[in-house]
């Protein structure tokens, strides 16, 4: 299908079954005729002769869809019932648009694609989504369901949840954002849920004042469960029983949940011994919390992130027992409450460090020096907003951080003399980017570049702002232009069903972003070529 015509293959229309152990003798002389669309179960070509293709176990052809893009994936289900079958039972990934008028279509939708364990139902807020009738029905065709991802289904209710749940018991992640269920629709899922590893909760709206509300978890699911992600949540601490009574956690997310946390983490690092990996934004923490947290003597990833009551002191505290961690980020909003006193003691307790990240923090060349040396492991190394962090600090990451691989430098005091010591320090780096640093200049970055050949350079001047939807280093966005009525349009050609390999989402976006790109650029070239010409 679609091969192209070889010139001297016109007698290749009456090849024979027992020809087909020659055919790589002659592949250049062999033509493989078109296909056409038949109503039959099968493909033939224009005269009749069934293809080699048609032979293929279903199994063969699953495999190869399974390959395919959402697009070649639709293309290939027209082309006759048996790959419109194979294609829909071997989808095992869906993506829905869940408005309300979602529900008629489930029945035939589900008769298609009665293999899915992977689905996803979102709806625009400005929608109205499907409701529990809707959710039940899809839980009976999709008894097998093991993800389930909600986003803005707001007519949700405890009840359907309740029967979801009681439904599809073999569920391992549930992740659920700008719903308005509540606490009993929460216990439901824990307790009938005995497989559930990862749990994600986004602004679920449905939950009631801490005081007077329903405790959530922990259920059979509280020995499963390996990772809790809760983000900016009122009332996020009626979560506390769960991650208590979580005894196999491993990771621990908090963003941006209200609620003095440092008390729920002492009872959770009581009950939880073996966390590995715990992240904390905008969260109200002390160093009471974080010596609590000292008790996981298995972490190995700790984000510190716009937590101002976070000093020194429990820095320290952290460092001393978790000697095994091996990326640390600190975000320090330039509170100044963590400095090389705390760094000091990362460096000299934590020497598994393959990663560290300050923001807004200001070290200067004395733990630099001692990470360097202590850690020699240490092979990514971020500094942004670093007053401190200057030209005789740079010199010294350049001579000490042998294992260092790549280097982010944003709006430090450094220059062109510090980037030169790069050129002979950290033999093993292959990437550095330096960002909004005024001293570091265009001619400096390709000076290194042409001394040392194999680095990438990644030089941002900070003087002109692209216009780019993507943060730095998974960091928050900066600058975006947003392009509404763009976006839309490239968006809605998007059809019911996504990819089963997940990508076209994020491939729509950026196609989105670029034709906004395009549109801007040319848009600000014909204002200027007409005042010009006014002038």
């Amino acid at each position: 299908m679609g091969q192209s015509a070889s010139t001297g293959a016109a007698p290749s229309l009456s090849i024979r079954r027992d020809s087909f152990s020659h055919r790589s003798k002659n592949r250049s002389t062999t033509v493989i005729p078109s296909m056409r669309v038949e109503d039959g179960e099968h493909c033939v070509d224009v005269d009749g002769v069934a293809e080699y293709i048609s032979e293929l176990p279903d199994e063969c052809l699953a495999f190869i869809f399974q390959s395919l893009g959402s697009g070649d994936r639709k293309r290939c289900s027209v082309v006759c019932r048996r790959w419109l079958r194979i294609e829909g039972q071997s989808r095992h990934r869906l993506s829905l648009n869940a408005q309300a008028d979602l529900g008629q279509m489930i029945p035939s939708l589900f008769c298609r694609f009665d293999s899915v364990t992977k689905l996803a139902l979102k709806c625009d807020r400005r929608s109205v989504s499907i409701g529990d009738d809707a959710l039940i029905l899809i839980s009976e065709r999709c008894k097998n369901l093991t993800r389930l991802k909600l986003r803005a289904c707001r007519e949700l209710t405890d009840r359907g949840m309740a029967a979801f749940a009681k439904t599809c018991k073999n569920l391992k992640k549930l992740s659920c954002g700008s719903c308005t269920f509540g606490a009993l629709g929460m216990n439901a899922v824990l307790d009938n849920c005995s497989a559930l590893e990862e749990l994600s909760v986004k602004r679920l709206r449905g939950i009631t004042d801490v005081a007077n509300g329903e405790p959530i978890g922990p259920g059979v699911a509280g020995s499963s469960l390996k990772t809790i992600c809760l983000k900016e949540l009122y009332n996020g601490q009626c979560f506390g029983p769960l991650i208590i009574g979580s005894t196999n956690l491993r990771t621990l997310k908090l963003f941006r949940c209200s609620g003095d946390w440092d008390k729920l983490l002492k009872s959770i690092a009581e009950g939880v011994t073996g966390m590995v990996e715990i992240h904390l934004e905008r969260v109200q923490v002390s160093d009471v919390g974080l010596a609590a947290i000292s008790n996981s003597l298995s972490l190995e990833i700790l984000h510190l992130v716009k937590t101002p009551e976070c000093t020194n002191i429990g820095l320290a505290a952290v460092a001393n027992r978790c000697k095994l961690l091996r990326k640390l980020h600190i975000d320090g909003w330039k509170a100044n409450r963590i400095d090389d006193q705390g760094l000091m003691a990362v460096a000299k307790y934590c020497s598994n460090l393959q990663e560290l990240v300050l923001i807004g923090v200001n070290p200067t060349h004395l733990s630099l020096e001692m990470l360097a040396t202590n850690c020699q492991n240490l092979e990514r190394l971020a500094l942004c907003g670093s007053e401190t962090v200057g030209d005789t600090e740079l010199s010294c990451i350049a001579a000490k951080c042998m294992a260092l691989k790549k280097l982010c430098i944003k709006s430090c005091p450094v220059s062109d003399h510090g980037m030169g010591a790069l050129v002979e320090g950290c033999p093993n780096l292959v990437k550095v980017k330096v960002k909004k640093c005024r001293a570091v200049t265009c001619e400096g970055a390709e000076w290194l570049r042409a001394k040392r050949e194999s680095l990438a350079v990644n030089l941002d001047t900070g003087e002109t702002e692209p216009v780019d939807a993507s943060a730095s280093d998974g960091g928050p966005q900066e600058s975006a232009l947003e392009l509404p009525h763009v976006a839309n349009q490239i968006g809605n050609a998007a059809s019911i069903a996504s990819s089963s390999n997940g990508r076209s989402t994020s491939f729509k976006a950026r196609l989105g972003l670029f034709a906004g790109r395009n549109i801007v650029a040319y848009t600000l070239r014909k204002l200027s070529s007409n005042s010009g010409s006014r002038s």
